[in-house]
């Protein structure tokens, strides 16, 4: 799965309910790529949902994960 443009526009309800789904579900067993223009700490904004967003991104960046971040 490749997720581009994460973050643009912050998350509703139900879109932190599925995006949460969805890498619970994918979580060990499929790879993905989630590119953006946003620093992970500010995700916590994007997401909107502080537990939530610890939920989902204990299993996208705390775990076996390649982050590249590009200096501006």
């Amino acid at each position: 799965m490749i997720l581009d443009d994460f973050g643009i526009l912050c998350l509703e309800q139900q879109q932190r309910l599925d995006l949460m789904e969805i890498f619970e579900d994918r979580h060990g067993r499929k790879a993905s790529i989630i590119a953006n223009q946003l620093s992970v700490a500010s995700w916590y904004d994007i997401i909107g949902e502080d537990t939530v967003a610890d939920a989902v991104l204990d299993r996208i960046v705390h775990v076996k994960s390649h982050r590249i971040e590009l200096k501006r």
